[in-house]
């Protein structure tokens, strides 16, 4: 096993302010950033951060992170969103080698609703086995899409929300405009 090691690059995270959630708690993963908190850590680059985590679901269980503050996803730049897509094919790969595990789920939980505890953007690599009983697909109750005006009108309402000029991430999208 790998020793325990603490990120080098504490400048990034040591901004006035960063890693101080709304309610003045510190952030964990920007204690990790700055060195202040151990992790096992087995990738880094001037963005991201990528570490076990430390209540994992299963061997291997993973964080990408980026070294900046960021509390949802929404907030999170989209050129570092970009650098933790990158870093997935090669990540995963060799977490899938070294646990020998069958498969993998990529995970954001994004927003309290959605599970998410620690308010600074993060991925997880979580390594699967058959019959480990994570989560089930079989126990989802999935119906087919309805293709009615209400569908439709969900569409439209993305469609215009992407497209509007107030939105500035929609520079360089390859999303047509009709169906």
């Amino acid at each position: 096993m790998a020793a325990l090691a603490a990120s080098p690059c504490a400048a990034v995270a040591a901004a006035d302010g960063e890693g101080v959630s709304s309610g003045g708690e510190r952030c964990v993963f920007c204690e990790i950033v700055k060195g202040n908190t151990p992790a096992y850590k087995f990738d880094e680059d001037d963005v991201c951060l990528c570490i076990l985590d430390i209540k994992p679901l299963s061997t291997g269980h993973s964080l990408i992170i980026p070294k900046s503050h960021f509390q949802s996803l929404q907030e999170t730049p989209p050129s570092v969103i970009a650098d933790i897509c990158c870093k997935l094919p090669l990540l995963s790969n060799a977490i899938v080698k070294a646990t020998q595990c069958d498969a993998f789920n990529v995970l954001v939980n994004n927003g309290k609703v959605a599970g998410q505890v620690i308010f600074h953007t993060h991925v997880h690599i979580i390594p699967r086995r058959k019959g480990d009983n994570l989560w089930s697909s079989e126990t989802y109750e999935r119906n087919f899409i309805k293709h009615n005006q209400e569908t439709k009108d969900l569409v439209s309402g993305i469609k215009e929300l992407l497209f509007s000029p107030h939105n500035d991430h929609t520079e360089g999208s390859t999303i047509p405009k009709e169906l």
